[in-house]
């Protein structure tokens, strides 16, 4: 059993489908910084000097009234939030990773381009006498069946 088992753990498409996923998590955290670091900062300073992962209404008061000065605040004192401005980041990093994925598999189908389906064969059976035809015949021209 166990070498059964190692036999499906070494096939490549098993040892292709780990690798991807690995790195398909550490290429997410390195959109997630590029998001949270570089883009949002200052797309926030642009919109009046917003960070945009504080940005919350509240539902329902926690057990310290507010206002609250930040969504930490409003978590730690029990207040029911809705955080539109997590869920805003959240959609801009995975629009930048689609569209990562989209550029890598622009890349690797202009880098390996699909080969030509193979043309069609000029030849067929006839189905009567098995002889080799042109494949455009209507009609054997060995046992003149009609095809």
């Amino acid at each position: 059993m166990f070498k059964d088992f190692k036999t499906f753990i070494m096939r490549g498409n098993m040892m292709d489908l780990a690798i991807g996923i690995i790195l398909g998590a550490s290429f997410g955290g390195i959109i997630k910084s590029l998001v949270e670091d570089i883009l949002m900062p200052p797309i926030g300073l642009a919109m009046g000097n917003r960070d945009f992962s504080g940005l919350f209404t509240i539902l329902k008061e926690g057990a310290t009234p507010g206002p609250y000065a930040s969504l930490a605040a409003a978590k730690e004192a029990g207040a029911v939030t809705l955080n539109y401005g997590v869920f805003f980041m959240v959609i801009v990093n995975f629009l930048i990773v689609g569209f990562c994925v989209f550029l890598l598999v622009r890349w690797l189908n202009r880098l390996f381009p699909k080969p030509e389906p193979a043309p069609a064969p000029a030849v067929k059976d006839c189905p009567f006498c098995l002889s080799s035809i042109p494949a455009g015949a209507k009609r054997c021209p060995h046992c003149t069946s009609e095809l």
